[in-house]
């Protein structure tokens, strides 16, 4: 049946899959979100991101953009800059904060500045002449065990924990396979969580529940983040009311200081001793079946149709801006 409070009667199209190393991912975030707004009785139609998304958008007359677009290329402000560029409104943040959020050592040094908390660490670039682990864990402030990381990546890939010299080289070289620059940081023992927050016209951005991950072998890597049962998620995660309330604060910081909009995830890892500590951002964050936000949403009392709704109206916002309508009859 219809859903007949829909927000927007022009046509979505909802685009994913792109050529980044989370192509498979983004195609499963896009399905769910395309089946959704479908059910809600929204004028959508999926688009696999290729080389010809200006024909496509073009000829599927597509008014508005729902983002499903996960790694470089959909989440550091490349595909924003270009359907601003053909007046087309997107859902989630803009070119800046897109940018900066898939940029790890930026958004990294943008937090320090501001005092949210960070793990130390420092750069090594492909190229270095330099690269022994001792003036690497040196110019890092830091000692063993480190995560050695692709500044542009999502989805954990490229990472390792460096638990011992041996490791060094390969991680290093694992992380320059994907990005020029690879982030070194201290590793913080303790619980891995994460804040979803959701933008809203207006108003104060809500942030939802936290969801604590209890990963296989502690490292929440890809195949632990998307196959079922790999990993347990509490939610809300079960750790004192004032954690909770500094990783509220920090995440909801997090994300009005990058200038994010729509919805986002903050990732965080908390010592032993309740400190916690950003990560990074995550600007178009999943919604796969096992995807965060979601089961955020959920506990916050917001199914998934609605979920994607809220989503899609950052879309509207922006248009407004734009001194577009998209909410008249479509021609």
């Amino acid at each position: 049946m219809a859903h007949t409070g829909r927000i927007t009667q022009q046509r979505i199209g909802v685009l994913m899959g792109g050529q980044s190393s989370e192509r498979e991912v983004s195609l499963r975030t896009g399905r769910a979100v395309h089946q959704s707004l479908v059910r809600r009785g929204y004028d959508a139609v999926s688009i696999d991101v290729s080389a010809d998304l200006h024909r496509q958008v073009t000829e599927q007359k597509i008014r508005i953009a729902f983002l499903a677009l996960h790694g470089p290329g959909g989440e550091d402000g490349t595909i924003q800059g270009f359907l601003e560029t053909i007046g087309v409104p997107y859902t989630g943040s803009g070119v800046q904060a897109s940018a900066v959020g898939m940029h790890k050592i930026v958004t990294k040094t943008l937090l320090a500045a501001h005092g949210i908390p960070v793990p130390a660490g420092t750069v090594v670039m492909r190229g270095d002449a330099v690269v022994s682990l001792g003036k690497v864990l040196k110019a890092a402030k830091t000692t063993l065990p480190v995560v050695v990381k692709p500044a542009s990546q999502g989805s954990t890939i490229g990472v390792t924990i460096v638990r011992r010299q041996k490791q060094w080289t390969e991680a290093l070289a694992l992380a320059h396979r994907y990005d020029h620059e690879a982030m070194v940081e201290a590793y913080i023992p303790g619980h891995e969580v994460t804040v979803s927050i959701l933008g809203s016209a207006g108003a104060t951005p809500m942030v939802l529940p936290a969801v604590e991950i209890v990963a296989p072998d502690g490292f929440y890597d890809f195949s632990a983040k998307y196959q079922k049962g790999k990993t347990q998620y509490l939610c809300p995660a079960p750790l004192a009311a004032k954690i909770l309330k500094q990783l509220a604060d920090l995440g909801l910081r997090t994300y009005q200081v990058l200038g994010c909009e729509g919805a986002a995830r903050v990732d965080f890892r908390i010592t032993p001793r309740g400190r916690p500590y950003v990560l990074e951002i995550n600007t178009v964050p999943g919604m796969t079946e096992t995807s965060l936000l979601p089961m955020a949403a959920a506990e916050a009392g917001i199914d998934y149709d609605s979920l994607v709704e809220r989503i899609l109206q950052s879309a509207l916002n922006r248009a407004k801006r734009m001194g577009q309508d998209v909410k008249r009859e479509s021609a």
